[in-house]
């Protein structure tokens, strides 16, 4: 599958004009004051040990060459794979990594391998860290330690990195379970001189609705790279004496997940068995669930999955899944059953249930709890047998969580702690904090009480003013909350880690308007700088935001932050931006909550909308809230959209900050379809920028977003809400940007294509811009450059300098 070249307006025409074909260009520039901003440092990325006695900071590279996306990738069940390396096609690169003692003593900047590094990986004891570097040669094994010094080289390791999870801690802190590339595995399947037969699929005759997926399998001789690519030898590598070695593990097979028993006895492993999917993606392939001995002998069959093809919309597959082990016994199992064939619609008194079972010749299934609603999580406390269990109501948008037992012998009625709205910002207690135990497996975080009752929630801390993160103590058998962090107005600060049993003493990132993000160490009394973050561009504190709120024509409350440029002054009309991800709520109540917050620091990184305050533009970041029952919320979609769009528009102009006649409307993948929507059904803007999205919903017929409904059983709502459909009434200049290879379900390249080609067809102006290489998000930096150079040159254009309607 070979990627499409940029092309700009004439494509796909077959007697392109000479006009048309002098419009494909090379890549094209921003202003310098944008490439300064590209170029400048962004605050690292911090890792703390599970002990937290370490921070890692870690700094990635961003803006790979074009090259780098070029390299040959094979798209095969989902998967981008690097043929070259066997690893994925595209990863984040670590730059430089600085090890920081967080009770004191100096930062060490470690010395990293030549070619690509991973994420480091902690031991769960928190004294070595394991990352995968990708070289010319494969995927290798490096380890370092808190003592400093240059990584080591795991001799002989060639990772699998193509699927699955690569590299993982044993409970000894000692050795790592890895998926090696099978040793004499030979060439790759090299595809036939010329075919063997058709390619067939057919229908049985029930309904098996699956939604559009990218990247399939599409051949037999796909089938069989996917079966070279995707083959693992799990092994065990052994660390002793400062020298690492490896024992293989069973045989080799189609891994894709691995996890080792919290006493280190037993892996469990999920592989993929035959038969393929042409239409489904690796995840929903049959599978074998097993339980391996340390001689890789299965111990245990857990389960023996067929092929997911006939899940209902919004439903879950039958049979055991979200099989895990359960952290605090030896090698004991919990996973979650379906009760109502995974179909949502059908009524029955409970939807899921939770069952445990230890590993062994005598041990049986045992039923642990019963969920009225679908599983939705769960957290086990690292003592006295309870944990943590969240469900969710898909019609209600409903969550709960319940106090529970983990083991049915030992009764006692499980108890529901909380329960609300899941989109209710305002009332959200915060979500439970976990720990790393010296096995590797993560149980919640108790906050020091001798019942281990009491646990720590965390959370964003929305109020009408923005968000305030906050830290409670919560005791779960008594329901009393007592606040220890609470983030003060004027700032946004949050606790990144507890670093101790008590919470006296927390690891807390801070920043402002106008001071970068930083973190902080505090205890009682005592506060250390561990960081000292210089602000990447200067220039970019001039400029101001606040948080607006306003109603739409229904009373419905929004809200939207106001970003003007530097320089700008009170009462200067401006051109604007409004930059939106429509989102559906159950109640006008949960869509009018404020979300984010005005105390942030501004950091503009790649192609962001942000980049036009650069240019002298007002930016609103509008809330786009779509409000009704979850089965029929999309009846409105278009009505709503300009509902909300018109009142952000009003509430700015009567500010006297925006010209009512110069405001642009921009989105990306689900913006992009509100963007062309409001461009087709409204006359409020003077033009759009939409990026990869999907125009036609007739390509998508099985439910999109939160869309339940099929297309045979709502097609005047598909009709409706395509903007392919009314491409005759998007009079207005529309911007289409996509990436040629974007790997995201429903948003084809082809859309993009198609919507051009019906607006050029109907006398509209439009633009197409394809991406090289580029997925569904755009990485590489001359594309970066182009999409920026894009995006201004055609709002300039048709937007700051369009004059009166």
């Amino acid at each position: 599958m070979s990627d499409r070249v940029t092309v700009l307006c004439g494509l796909a025409i077959a007697a392109l004009s000479v006009a048309e074909a002098s419009a494909q260009e090379g890549y094209r520039r921003p202003p310098k004051a944008v490439i300064d901003i590209l170029d400048a440092p962004l605050p690292p990325a911090v890792s703390v040990s599970p002990t937290g006695e370490h921070l890692l900071f870690i700094w990635t590279g961003r803006y790979p060459p074009i090259a780098d996306l070029a390299e040959p990738t094979v798209r095969l069940a989902g998967l981008r794979i690097n043929p070259r390396t066997n690893g994925p096609a595209r990863s984040t690169r670590v730059t430089r990594l600085k090890l920081l003692p967080i009770a004191g003593g100096e930062a060490k900047e470690l010395e990293l391998p030549a070619g690509k590094v991973s994420f480091p990986l902690w031991s769960p004891d928190g004294q070595r860290f394991a990352i995968m570097v990708t070289s010319e040669k494969g995927v290798g094994l490096w380890l370092g330690t808190v003592a400093g010094g240059p990584f080591v080289e795991a001799p002989g390791v060639a990772l699998n990195a193509a699927v699955g999870e690569p590299v993982q801690w044993m409970p000894d802190n000692q050795s790592l379970l890895v998926q090696l590339v099978p040793e004499k595995r030979g060439a790759a399947p090299v595809a036939p001189a010329a075919p063997s037969g058709p390619v067939v699929q057919e229908s049985s005759g029930k309904a098996a609705p699956v939604r559009t997926f990218q990247d399939l399998l599409q051949n037999p001789h796909d089938e069989a790279l996917f079966a070279y690519y995707a083959t693992s030898q799990l092994a065990v590598v052994q660390l002793a004496g400062g020298k690492a070695t490896h024992q293989p593990l069973g045989e080799p097979g189609l891994v894709v997940s691995s996890d080792p028993s919290p006493d280190g006895k037993f892996v469990l492993v999920s592989r993929v068995k035959r038969p393929f999917s042409y239409l489904l993606t690796y995840s929903a392939f049959p599978r074998a669930v097993e339980v391996w001995d340390a001689a890789g002998a299965v111990a245990q069959t857990v389960a023996d999955l067929p092929l997911q093809d006939k899940i209902p919309i919004e439903g879950v597959p039958t049979g055991p899944r979200s099989i895990r082990w359960l952290p605090t016994q030896p090698h004991t199992l919990l996973w979650v059953e379906a009760q109502d064939e995974g179909d949502p619609r059908k009524k029955v008194p409970f939807r899921e249930a939770v069952f445990s079972r230890a590993v062994g010749a005598a041990s049986e299934p045992r039923e642990v709890l019963k969920l009225e609603f679908r599983f939705a999580g769960l957290d086990v406390f690292p003592s006295d047998n309870r944990m943590l269990v969240r469900d969710y109501d898909r019609d209600r948008k409903w969550s709960r969580t319940i106090l529970a037992s983990t083991s049915p012998l030992l009764g006692g009625e499980p108890k529901v702690l909380f329960e609300r709205s899941a989109q209710d910002r305002y009332g959200d207690p915060g979500t439970p904090v976990t720990r790393t135990l010296p096995t590797g497996h993560r149980v919640l975080r108790t906050a020091g009480d001798p019942a281990g009752n009491t646990i720590w929630l965390a959370g964003s801390g929305a109020t009408p003013k923005g968000d305030r993160p906050f830290l409670d103590r919560y005791d779960a058998t008594t329901g009393k909350t007592t606040r220890v962090f609470h983030c003060e107005e004027g700032m946004m600060e949050s606790v990144a880690a507890i670093l101790n049993p008590a919470g006296t003493k927390l690891l807390v990132r801070r920043e402002s308007p106008t001071s970068p993000p930083n973190y902080f160490y505090r205890e009682p009394n005592h506060e250390k700088q561990l960081t000292e973050t210089a602000d990447p561009a200067p220039e970019l504190r001039k400029a101001k935001k606040q948080l607006v709120t306003t109603k739409r024509a229904d009373g419905t409350p929004i809200s939207f932050t106001l970003h003007t440029p530097p320089g700008y002054k009170d009462g200067e009309r401006l051109p604007a931006v409004i930059w939106a991800y429509p989102i559906e709520f159950a109640s006008a109540d949960t869509a009018g909550q404020v979300s984010g917050s005005p105390n942030t620091f501004t950091t503009i990184t790649g192609y962001s909308h942000l980049f036009f305050l650069t240019q002298g533009y007002a930016v609103l970041e509008v809330s786009m809230p779509v409000v009704g029952p979850p089965a029929s919320a999309n009846d409105t979609f278009i009505e709503q959209l300009v509902s909300n769009a018109a009142a952000s528009i009003d509430r700015a102009v009567e500010l006297g900050v925006v010209d009512r006649d110069r405001v642009g409307v921009m989105g990306h993948s689900y913006g992009a379809f509100m963007t062309a929507n409001l461009l087709a059904h409204s006359d409020l803007f003077r033009a759009g920028i939409a990026r990869s999205g999907a125009y036609n919903r007739t390509l998508t017929p099985f439910g999109f977003q939160n869309e339940r409904r099929t297309f045979w059983e709502a097609p005047e709502v598909y009709g409706k809400m395509s903007p392919f459909n009314h491409a005759d009434k998007i009079n207005k200049p529309l911007l289409l940007v996509h990436g040629a290879a974007d790997n995201n379900p429903g948003t084809f390249p082809v859309q993009s294509e198609r919507l051009y080609q019906a607006i050029r067809g109907n006398g509209g102006v439009c633009r197409l811009v394809l991406l090289p290489h580029e997925s569904h998000g755009y990485e590489a930096r001359e594309t970066v450059e182009h999409v920026l150079y894009e995006q201004f040159a055609w709002f300039d254009k048709y937007v700051k300098n369009a004059g009166k309607k």
